[in-house]
């Protein structure tokens, strides 16, 4: 599939939580060349990075899919008592921080 990053953010997100967005921003590039991949299938082994977008809601509503465990709302508040990983929280801490330039990490 052609599509550029924007696109693919649109897509994913209603694909994995029923909610349509637009795209508002870019939050930053994120990699850590010390998490290395192996795919034993094929013995391919990868550095991945992410390019994390912002989004504000357009329509949809939060729903299931075979990609996620559960899908709903939280308020900013509320986001510290959730377990997740260190990269991950990175990420959310980054955006809650608020208005930066984007993050190259």
């Amino acid at each position: 599939m052609s599509e550029s990053v924007a696109d693919a953010a649109v897509r994913e997100t209603l694909e994995e939580t029923g909610v349509q967005v637009e795209v508002t921003g870019l939050l930053g590039v994120y990699s850590d060349p010390r998490h290395v991949i192996h795919f034993t299938s094929n013995d391919e082994v990868r550095r991945e990075f992410s390019v994390v977008v912002t989004a504000r809601p357009v329509g949809g509503e939060p729903a299931l899919s075979s990609e996620s465990g559960e899908v709903r709302w939280v308020a900013p508040g509320d986001l510290a008592a959730y377990t997740m990983g260190s990269a991950m929280r990175r990420r959310v801490d980054d955006y809650l921080r608020g208005d930066r330039a984007p993050v190259i990490a």
